[in-house]
């Protein structure tokens, strides 16, 4: 139940975050909030790691290269995210950002990519998936 809580948190913080940023880089620029956003979230971090970090850098060296591109993967969801909600809406934006998430996921489950365990598909979730997709269509199908 707490992966449910915290899951429903970070979207509900996704779909806020990714106003603020577009109402922001709409007045300051898109590469200046994005500098003030990343900005924010190293300091936070930073604070964090001060207060409640009990790792351990020297574990690096054991983890694979491919993994410390989370920080680049942050830049662009980033910036994407504000160009999706400045082009389409925040409802249309987020949910073609979660239908995308959601297709990465299924492919890392049922290929067992980056050191996951395989899952694979049944077809509950592929209707599902499917259904999310058309809702959108529906959503976004403008009546005259």
């Amino acid at each position: 139940m707490v992966g449910v809580i915290f899951s429903i948190l970070a979207g509900m913080a996704m779909s806020i975050q990714g106003v603020f940023n577009t109402r922001l880089s709409e007045k300051i620029g898109l590469f200046e909030s994005n500098l003030l956003v990343q900005g924010g979230a190293f300091l936070l971090s930073v604070l964090a790691w001060v207060i409640l970090g009990n790792g351990s850098f020297g574990e690096l060296r054991q983890v694979n290269r491919l993994y410390l591109c989370g920080g680049v993967l942050g830049m662009i969801i980033t910036l994407t995210v504000m160009l999706g909600i400045k082009g389409l809406s925040p409802s249309v934006s987020i949910s073609v950002i979660l239908i995308a998430q959601l297709t990465v996921a299924v492919l890392i489950d049922i290929f067992g990519l980056f050191d996951s365990e395989k899952i694979a598909p049944a077809w509950p979730q592929l209707v599902g998936a499917l259904m999310m997709v058309g809702g959108i269509i529906l959503y976004k199908w403008k009546v005259k």
